[in-house]
């Protein structure tokens, strides 16, 4: 028999310490490249902190409000039309570093890309729970299922975002694939995937990375930039790290180190020791993620808890990756933990979503 339960402490303590390493990684790594062009070292880290209150405010909210008040089809399907029509929207408004993702208002900014991930999981969620017992069928089930996903990814690489894009499908394709979903729709799927992909990754910026990946050294100071002094900034911490504050390659040498390479940065003050913590609160998080969909009392809940897990842990496992060297370059963040507003907000809303789920056991 069902009955309520307290939030899983697990999972609430791992989000709480990964915003807590954030903050103040945050401000390791962008206080000297704040002083320099706003004239205050704590400029980056006041407006983390400002998005982290936000969020953690949202969390508490979705965490008290039961999960099935989602399911409603009003809810989903607004939400699929305000996403869409920002992700168009945004297409059509001023480059910021040659990309179409941000809408700016006032002093902040948000990313129609980051609501697009919890939106599609919403969907996913709702739409698959009505079509337990007919998720193979490919007209009525799979098709409807993968449109907004495919739709969403178009318009995300037209920003362009290859890795938010392949975000969102790795999210469907396990989503659909627990939902029961036979692995030879997998494999027609790739069909049109592998040449679409194909296609984009020929473009002469993203090939000149896969090239460099291989061979960094080739090109240190050029396209191999990124890589070469992200491993400089891992290696030099060591195992115990260089000491907060401490780290030498963010200043100046490691490109976005408060953004998309703030884990070399975290590896070089904090060492392995550092790195493999952050690491395991992620795995942490994974296990209680699953663990809270296993246990869930229905199939809504069940996806729900399935694709929030999955959205921010594989956005981490290629953030990580990509400073390790593990994968190409490519702008992801590290979820929590990385500076941007709109991503940190999205991700706790999220996670209050899921601690709910915990809260209902079989």
């Amino acid at each position: 028999m069902a009955k309520r339960v307290g939030i899983d402490k697990w999972l609430f303590a791992a989000t709480l310490f990964l915003v807590l390493i954030g903050l103040v990684m945050v401000f390791s790594a962008s206080a000297m490249t704040a002083s320099e062009r706003f004239g205050s070292q704590y400029y980056f880290l006041f407006r983390q902190l400002a998005w982290a209150l936000a969020g953690l405010v949202a969390m508490a909210v979705t965490m008290n409000v039961d999960y099935r008040f989602w399911k409603r089809p009003a809810i989903v399907f607004t939400l699929l039309g305000i996403t869409t029509l920002l992700l168009v929207a945004v297409l059509f408004l001023d480059r910021s570093h040659n990309t179409h993702r941000w809408i700016r208002i006032a002093t902040f900014s948000i990313q129609p890309s980051e609501l697009a991930k919890p939106v599609l999981v919403l969907f996913l969620a709702f739409f698959l729970e009505a079509r337990a017992k007919s998720v193979n069928d490919w007209r009525h089930t799979l098709l409807p299922a993968v449109f907004p996903a495919a739709l969403f990814t178009g318009l995300i690489v037209a920003q362009p975002d290859l890795g938010t894009a392949m975000v969102c499908l790795a999210v469907t394709a396990v989503v659909l694939y627990l939902a029961g979903m036979r692995l030879r729709y997998f494999a027609y799927a790739l069909v049109p995937i592998i040449p679409v992909l194909a296609y984009l990754l020929s473009k002469p910026w993203r090939w000149a990375r896969i090239v460099i990946f291989f061979h960094p050294e080739r090109d240190p100071l050029g396209s191999g930039f990124h890589i070469t002094q992200s491993l400089i900034a891992v290696g030099t911490g060591g195992v115990t790290g260089l000491g907060f504050m401490e780290g030498k390659q963010k200043l100046f040498w490691l490109p976005e180190p408060h953004t998309d390479f703030i884990y070399a940065v975290a590896s070089e003050e904090l060492g392995m020791i550092g790195a493999i913590v952050i690491a395991t609160l992620f795995l942490v998080f994974v296990w209680r993620g699953f663990r809270a969909a296993m246990r869930a009392r229905d199939a809504f809940g069940r996806y729900l808890a399935i694709g929030i897990t999955t959205m921010i842990v594989v956005q981490a496992f290629f953030n990580m990756s990509v400073v390790l060297a593990l994968l190409p370059t490519k702008g992801i963040p590290l979820p929590f933990i990385s500076y941007g507003g709109s991503s940190l907000f999205v991700m706790l809303a999220s996670v209050g979503v899921l601690l709910n789920v915990t809260q209902h056991a079989e």
